[in-house]
């Protein structure tokens, strides 16, 4: 049903101490929507600061798309508490605008009215915003306003010397890779335990169809909200954030020269697709980065990411080569409607518990094949997860049993890594998590995608949304700030400007050159 996996967790157990040190990142996108609920329609504030340079506020795909990022935090506490005061500081920054808190948009007159993040005339700057263009013409402006929580996770070093033997980060290189590779192949195996828990878009507003016809059977409210009753997260499903032509570019994830070369292939494959489009229309402007199957590294669309700090102009990929796998991504976290930060720490905790389960457990490597097949429990889960009887397939030959019993049998596991991580801190939070969460098996009402239906059947799903933004509005705004001060935000504006300021006075190379620097 799930590895076997009681003799790593008698070693965990005996090695206690090799889990302290996890390193925690998050960044959260959210839409900053006027208060009728409309998407705003005016400029990243420029009191922010730059979204080219600023460390903790930046955008994503459009103006109205914010992404708030954390620094690398070893306490749970702490990051929820920085990443809260980000959201105080923008609060009071916005003006009378709202933060969306789901992760679908909602009220949208025209897609074709979205303006492009913008970030200034120097070349970097304008790549963003092309490569920006290029996903537009691709997949449409709508699939990329959709709104997610990423969560960044390292194991300490000390971790990897008991566990794999090694000396250090840089001479085990290759074996903490290899670890974090098989914590990314059983992420595909059994990650969709987090759409099932903590999915929270089973329902979308019509506006977002913008009127093409949908292929999954929806139900309908009479204030055109659309549904599926057992849905969990339409935001991964392909309604949602993924990208079909993706699907054949044969990238694995069994050893890091593997994935890297299949990920460096599919940025020299040409797309007759994309092709069609073209990189410049009649006038000569820029549609697109390039006509290839990927534009850059970061178009590949994927539930969790191995990823390294970059240097200066370094690719992803390289920057793997380099120095191996420092922390994954996790991506498959919808906004968290019941938190006003779009995340908790029940969810921050549970991802600690999985990942490490992930980590320890036994991994055969997986074919591209194979790693498709496993696609078929995350959209059974997205699409129908909390329906009754519902069943996962425990390998690709057909062999099924019911989720509640999968779910509750991983849990077991979970509940032991979490007396280790508790005996670490001298509490039983994380048993605390295990014990709210397991329940949710047997009673899928308690999933958060059942009780944000149950509030957006009664009041709509624009009213729901409007009531927890204006909610959450009012509360950080009345909060003072915890680990950062008012003066370091504005510190950290003036800083950002001046730095895009710099890197715009030092470009020497014209926009068409400096593109065809970087495609060499």
């Amino acid at each position: 049903m799930i590895p076997n996996v009681s003799q790593a967790l008698s070693w965990l157990e005996a090695h206690p101490h090799a889990l302290k040190g996890i390193g925690r990142g998050i960044e959260r996108e959210t839409l900053r929507i006027r208060p009728n609920g409309y998407l705003a329609t005016t400029g990243h504030p420029a009191s922010l600061g730059s979204a080219l340079t600023h460390r903790w506020i930046t955008t994503d795909f459009a103006e109205t798309l914010l992404e708030f990022v954390t620094p690398v935090d070893q306490d749970i506490d702490h990051l929820l508490a920085f990443l809260r005061d980000v959201h105080r500081h923008v609060a009071r920054g916005i003006a009378d605008e709202r933060m969306w808190p789901f992760s679908m948009p909602c009220l949208i007159a025209d897609s074709a009215n979205i303006t492009l993040a913008q970030y200034g005339s120097s070349n970097i700057g304008r790549m963003k915003t092309l490569y920006r263009e290029g996903l537009k013409n691709r997949y449409g402006a709508l699939m990329q306003i959709i709104s997610g929580v990423h969560y960044n996770f390292s194991l300490p070093v000390s971790f990897w010397q008991a566990w794999s033997g090694v000396n250090d980060a840089q001479s085990g290189k290759a074996a903490i890779s290899a670890g974090y590779l098989r914590l990314i192949r059983n992420y595909y195996r059994f990650g969709w335990v987090i759409p099932y828990l903590f999915g929270a878009s089973p329902a979308v507003c019509a506006s977002f169809l913008q009127g093409k016809a949908s292929n999954l059977p929806f139900e309908r409210t009479e204030d055109g909200m659309l549904y599926l009753p057992y849905a969990t997260s339409l935001r991964l499903s392909d309604l949602g954030y993924t990208n079909k032509s993706q699907s054949n570019l044969g990238i694995t994830f069994n050893t890091l020269d593997g994935y890297v070369a299949a990920l460096k292939q599919a940025i020299k494959t040409p797309s007759p697709e994309f092709a069609a489009i073209g990189t410049k229309d009649v006038q000569g402007h820029w549609r697109q980065l390039n006509t290839n199957v990927l534009q850059i590294e970061n178009e590949l669309y994927a539930p969790i990411r191995p990823k390294r700090v970059t240097r200066s102009g370094e690719a992803p990929s390289d920057a793997l080569l380099r120095g191996g796998i420092e922390y994954i991504e996790v991506r498959s976290l919808d906004i968290n409607p019941f938190s006003p930060v779009g995340v908790d720490a029940q969810q921050v905790r549970f991802l600690d518990l999985f990942l490490i389960w992930c980590t320890l457990a036994d991994a055969p490597e997986m074919s591209s094949a194979e790693l498709q097949c496993t696609r078929k429990n995350w959209n059974r889960v997205i699409l129908e997860g909390r329906k009754p009887g519902v069943m996962i397939e425990l390998s690709c030959d057909g062999e099924q049993a019911p989720l509640v019993n999968v779910g509750n049998a991983l849990f077991r596991d979970l509940r032991r890594v979490a007396e280790v991580l508790d005996s670490n801190q001298g509490d039983n939070l994380y048993q605390s998590v295990c014990d709210q969460l397991v329940a949710s098996f047997d009673d899928p009402e308690l999933t958060y995608s059942a009780r944000i239906l149950q509030r957006m059947m009664t009041n709509g799903i624009v009213g729901t949304g409007l009531a927890l933004a204006e909610q959450y509005r009012h509360q950080l705004m009345e909060e003072p700030l915890e680990v950062l001060t008012a003066e370091a935000f504005t510190q950290e504006a003036a800083r950002s400007h001046a730095a895009q300021h710099e890197i715009e006075k030092n470009d020497t190379l014209g926009f068409d050159a400096f593109l065809a620097s970087k495609a060499g």
